[in-house]
This record gives structure tokens, sequence and C-alpha cells, in this order.
């Protein structure tokens, strides 16, 4: 909603400074909203003000310093110009204070505003009155809010609070927000309240958890009866890790609470506030010192190395099921013969999946997809039985935007993909939001958290997920001589142990693998091109209709097109091949063929379901009925094939939505009727080894029964010998 002040601020800024481009300033959208663009202009506008010629978005050390320098504090008395007050009036505005018309005066609404903005921050007791002090200034030109939002905490905006009004006049302290809602910034200002009030001077407070600070709190535990400053802070501590208990002295549901949070982290149950609850409430790796009973690692357990980890106390062992990389840590795949000493030395293993995962751009639906599929081939290769949690990695520090475009979406496809086609359970690695959004989401059983990455912004300020198995929180050796090993220390809250026994490995030889389109995708092409003429298909239009731009505009197809597409879901097409163990060519021809032949008649028949004239109709890549993929489904499913509950003819509206609207449905839809059809004719099930005389039959009974079906089977057979040739090249 545009806010008619905000905007003058805007056009203020933009008419004021309209060589804007020499002073780093864009020319602003006078749209009423505030932002960051506003902030930086109006930041910029104040260093030029004040002379300082180096401008910067950023209200750092110069800024602030110039401030005390030349006035001490902002007020009637000390402003130096009208357009200097008019900043400040805009700023006031941009925050949602009354900023007094901007009209250059530090009347009494910019004094009243003050007031208020100081009140909010909790500062009004160290800087009563209406002047502007210049770390309040600082906190002015920001996006930080002084208000409780979003749904934020009024006893968290109680805590922001008193942190700004006890501590804003140590020098590396400043104006902290007070929303309500827990931040890096927030956890960082406990950070140096402790140190503070361990009596570190400026300079030496640094809000790291240091030696200094973790030997500090080892001599002011607090207990049931505790009062003071310490006790505020430790309570502090709580309900910044959302624990439900009163700010203030420590009382007996404090203790109550302390004791829930110990059993939750898995720290001894005291009841006290001792250093271990102090270390979990304030970083997420908490007391490093502490022994967990799970590691993980990228290097094989030996016999001897086995030998020196249970020796040391450990139980369960994450490893890798894959590794990328054939030259990069070279054991961080699991290693022929790694899980029988696992399993012979008493231990159990938990399975990590990881590629890259290393930024947003990796994160995708069609990546979750592809992963999962990988990530089971390689669970079954090495015999873990269904039951286990795979963790999925994210294995940076992801931001919260970044959390909801890119890592959900994948592990929707993460989830759904293990779901359909294993018995394995979904887990995920990462930092805590991330784990606790994605468990939220619904997407994951477990959560595998990486504390040890403290200076996350998805750790700093979030407390520990619900769904914890294991806690990441050091690296360390262990063992000697053939024995050593360094590993990751992990906390173990018992929901996950992993397997301690395995199934014989599978036999993966043979199967399909991605085509090097590099190498092949031109012949390809030109193969298929080839073939299609010679059965009267050319490389547009077709029997029934003129290749001009109308047929295009309907929904016609190229050949060329067509198999780039197929091409594109590679990936897909060689998953499911795979998991099936059948030929890839058996699914792609069809979807090939119906994406080439697709013509007006099928995208009249489209819009006639959209628009509810019609119940069903063959729709997507592989022009499939939404009928026909409900008995597919169920047949498999009954099999033992995939997952998932019944489907009905009442479900016949979002089966056919999902057939027409998402291409990994529709071709994972595919390879479900191969099967289907196989049964249907009764044929065996569709493998590595079937025969021409098999294959060419099921590709028939793709498109029904009869003469035009026997046609297709035998046109179809062409195309699925020109994909087959490449696909064989691909394998070999």
């Amino acid at each position: 909603m545009a806010d008619e002040m905000v905007q003058r601020a805007q056009r203020f800024i933009n008419t004021t400074y309209n060589n804007g481009a020499t002073l780093g300033i864009s020319k602003l959208a006078e749209n009423g909203q505030t932002g960051w663009p506003v902030m930086y202009a109006l930041t910029r506008a104040l260093q030029y003000e004040m002379g300082i010629t180096a401008l910067s978005d950023s209200f750092g050390p110069t800024t602030l310093g110039k401030i005390g320098e030349k006035y001490g504090k902002l007020d009637e008395t000390t402003i130096p110009s009208a357009n200097f007050c008019r900043i400040i009036q805009s700023a006031l505005y941009c925050k949602g204070y009354d900023g007094g018309e901007i009209d250059g005066k530090y009347n009494d609404r910019v004094k009243d505003a003050v007031v208020k903005l100081n009140q909010n921050m909790g500062v009004s007791g160290t800087y009563p009155g209406s002047s502007l002090w210049p770390k309040v200034v600082k906190g002015l030109f920001n996006m930080d809010a002084y208000v409780t939002v979003g749904g934020g905490s009024d006893t968290i905006r109680t805590i922001q609070q008193w942190l700004n009004g006890r501590y804003i006049l140590r020098k590396d302290f400043y104006v902290i927000p007070c929303d309500g809602h827990h931040s890096r910034d927030v956890a960082k200002s406990m950070l140096f309240a402790i140190q503070y009030e361990l009596g570190m001077a400026d300079g030496v407070a640094n809000g790291v958890f240091g030696p200094g600070t973790q030997s500090g709190l080892k001599s002011h535990t607090v207990t049931n009866g505790s009062t003071g400053v310490w006790a505020q802070l430790f309570t502090a501590a709580m309900i910044l890790n959302k624990r439900n208990v009163p700010f203030g002295n420590f009382t007996s549901a404090v203790q109550s609470g302390v004791e829930t949070f110990q059993s939750f982290s898995k720290l001894p149950v005291t009841g006290k506030g001792d250093f271990q609850t102090w270390a979990s409430l304030l970083v997420s790796y908490g007391d490093q010192s502490r022994k967990g009973t799970a590691c993980d690692g990228v290097t094989m357990i030996t016999p001897a190395r086995a030998q020196a980890l249970k020796d040391a106390g450990y139980k369960y062992i994450g490893r890798y099921l894959f590794n990328p990389s054939s030259t990069s840590l070279p054991e961080k795949q699991i290693q022929p013969g790694e899980l029988a000493t696992i399993k012979e030395h008493g231990l159990s293993c938990f399975p990590i999946f990881q590629t890259w995962s290393r930024s947003a751009d990796y994160f995708s639906p069609n990546q979750g997809t592809a992963d999962a599929f990988r990530a089971i081939e390689w669970a079954e290769y090495h015999g873990f039985k269904p039951g286990t949690i795979i963790y999925f990695a994210v294995d940076y520090d992801a931001m919260d935007g970044e959390v909801t475009e890119f890592v959900l979406p994948h592990f929707r496809g993460v989830m759904r993909t293990i779901g359909e086609n294993s018995g394995y359970g979904v887990g995920v690695y990462g930092p805590r939001n991330v784990c606790q959004r994605v468990a939220d989401a619904g997407y994951a059983a477990a959560s595998f958290v990486s504390d040890m990455s403290s200076g996350f912004s998805g750790n700093l300020g979030y407390p520990l997920p619900t769904n914890w198995a294991f806690d990441q929180i050091s690296t360390i050796k262990v063992g000697s001589g053939a024995g050593q090993i360094e590993i990751d220390n992990n906390i173990v809250s018992g929901r996950d142990f992993g397997q301690s026994s395995f199934n014989p490995g599978a036999d993966f030889g043979g199967l399909d693998t991605d085509l090097d389109k590099d190498a092949y995708r031109d012949a390809l092409l030109k193969d298929v091109q080839a073939y299609l003429v010679s059965i009267g298909v050319p490389e547009t239009g077709g029997e029934n209709w003129e290749p001009d731009d109308d047929w295009a505009t309907l929904g016609g197809i190229s050949t060329t097109k067509a198999v780039d597409l197929v091409l594109s879901a590679d990936w897909l097409f060689t998953s499911l091949a795979r998991q099936l163990k059948l030929r890839k060519a058996l699914i792609q021809a069809p979807v090939l063929w119906e994406l080439r032949k697709l013509n007006p008649f099928d995208v009249a028949a489209d819009e006639a379901v959209k628009k509810g004239l019609d119940d069903d109709c063959s729709t997507g890549w592989g022009q499939i009925f939404a009928w026909v993929t409900i008995d597919a489904r169920n047949y498999c499913r009954e099999q033992g094939i995939i997952n998932g509950s019944p489907l009905t003819n009442d479900d016949i509206p979002i089966v056919w939505k999902q057939l027409n609207e998402d291409p990994t449905y529709n071709i994972r839809s595919v390879a479900y009727l191969t099967i289907y059809n196989a049964h249907q004719i009764g044929a065996p099930r569709p493998s590595l080894t079937s025969t021409p005389a098999q294959t060419q039959a099921l590709l028939a009974r793709y498109n029904g029964t009869g003469g035009d079906a026997e046609k297709y089977g035998r046109e179809l057979l062409g195309l699925y010998n020109q994909l087959e040739n490449y696909n064989k090249l691909s394998r070999g």
C-alpha cells in the first residue's frame, strides 16, 4: 500500500539530489513504499550534507562518527540546514513516524516522533527528550522495525528493548531491532551483553563465543531463586530459543522450562543454567567439548578405525552414498566391504546423499527428483534396507527466501520420488532454519543439523529443529596409528539410529545411463528425422494439416523440438529406466511420438476438459488419459512397484491436471503404463532382455488394440531402435 508521505520523501530525494548519479543515488520510484533503495538514498544524502566525500549505502563508522563530531546530537539547535532536516523527516516517515510535513523544520511533530522512536527502541532512559543521538540516527536509517511486526513476540520485543536500554552506551553495541523476532543481530547482541557483564572492556568484547566468554560463563550458573542481570540474560536466552518461560527472575517455572530444554537438547537434566545450557542457548554448536555418540566423515571405516570409534563411545556413523568426483576425497563414498566392517563391530550407519548442493541455483523440483532416484539406487547398491532415512544435503547458508524459492520445491521432488519409488525415508542435512522449514513442509522425517557453522544466518537466531536426529557440533580426531580418523562429532537425539544390518548389494550392471548429448544429440536427431520421413512424418506438419504458422500456433511441435524436449528430460527417462530395470527407449519412444504428432484436435480436447465440457482426454507429453493412468498406477501399486494410496475415478480431475501440467508426472505415468500394458497383453514384465517382438507388442498396446494399434507398434519399434542405438552407445 502506498504511503503519501513516503512518496513525498521519495520525491524530495529525486528533486533535491537530481545529480544523484554523481552521488551514487539512483532515481527512486515514487511509489510510496519504503525499502532499502530509499534508505540507501537517504543515507547518501545525509553523508553529502555532512560533507563526506566518499558516499556509501552503508551507515558505517565514518557517518556515525561525523554526527557525534560535528553536532553531538541532532535537534532544533544543531541541525545545520533545512535539507538536512528534511532528510531526517523523510527517514522518520519511512519508519512510520510523523516527520512533520518534510518542511525542513525540527518542529513539535518531529520532536514527538523522536520521543516515540526512543521509547520504541528502549533507549528513552538513556536518551530522554526529543534529541536524536548518533546511534539512534543509525537505527533510523535502516529497515529494522521498533514495533512488533509479523506475528512477533511482545516478550521478545521487551528483551530487545531491555538490551538496547542497558547497553547502548557501550562502544560496539548498536540499536538492535525491537520487532519481536529473534535474529542474527539479536543473537550477537546477547553475546556482547554477556561479555559486558563479565567485565570485558570496549574493544575486548567482540560478540564472539570465545575462550574468555566460555570461561566466564562457567562461573555464572543460575538456579531457581537467582535474580538480577544474570537471571535476566539467561531467561532472555531461553525465550529467544522459543522456550515459554517468564523474562526476569529464575523461578520454578523457569526451572521446569530448563529441564524440558535440556532433555530436548540431550544435555544433562540439572534444571540449572549451567555452562552447557548457556552454551546451547547462545551458539548453535553449544559446548564443543561434549562427547557425541554419532559421527560422520569422508574417510573409509576400516576395522582399525571402527574399533577406535567404538572404543571412543561412538555407535552411529554417517557415510556418503555417492561421490560425484573421481579424484576429490577418494574415500568419501561408502567403500566395498565397509558396511560389513561397521556391522561386525556392532556399529550402525546412516546414509548421506550429496552431489553439489552448495548454492541456491542447484536446487529445483527436477534436481530433487533426480537426486532422489540416484539416492534410491545407491542405497540399494550398498544394501540399505527399507526404513532407512537418507539425509539429503543443503550444504550452504541458504537465506530464508532461497529456502522458499529453491530448497522447498527441491525437497518436494525428493519426497515425492522417495515416497513413490522406495521404502526409504527422507532426512535433511543443513542449517537449523532449512531443517525446520523442510520438516514443517512435511518433506523430511528427521534433521541432521550443521550446527558447527554457527555464523550461518540459518543457524543464528534459530532454535534446534523439532525433529533433529543428529547435531553436528565439532570436528575432532579419534584413535591413533592405523585407527586414527578425523570425524565430525554429533550429538544423538534418538530419533534415528541408522542401520546395523544390510541387504546384499544390488547389481546395476547393464542399466541405461544419461545420454552423452554433446556427442550424440545431432546424430540422433538426424537419424530420427530420417526414420520419421521414411514413414511419412516430415520435420513439421502432418497428413491432415498444413505445416504453417496456424498449425504451430495451435501447438504443433517439429521433430527437432520433440527430440530436444525428450533430451531435456533424459535424466528422468534414465532414472525411471534404472529404477524399473527396463530400457529407457521403451518410455522415450511413445513420448517422442506423441509430442511430434500433437495436433489441433489434441489442443481442443485439452481446452474442453479445462472448461468442464469433458471429463477426460489424452493429454501432456505422453498423451495419456487420466483413467488409464489410474489403472496403471493402481496395478503398479498392487505389484509393489510403486507406493501410494489407491486411486479411483473420483481422482480423474486431479490426475488429469497433473498429467496436463507436470511433465515429470506424465513421464512417470508413461513408464508405469508400459509395465501395466505387459500385464494387459499377458506378456512378461519389460526388462533389459525384452525381445523386439515383446517390445513391439508393448508399444502397440500403448495405442490400444486392433489394426491401428498394430501399425502404431510397428512404427514406434523403428523409433525405439533409433533411440536405443544411441542409448547403447552411451551405456558403452
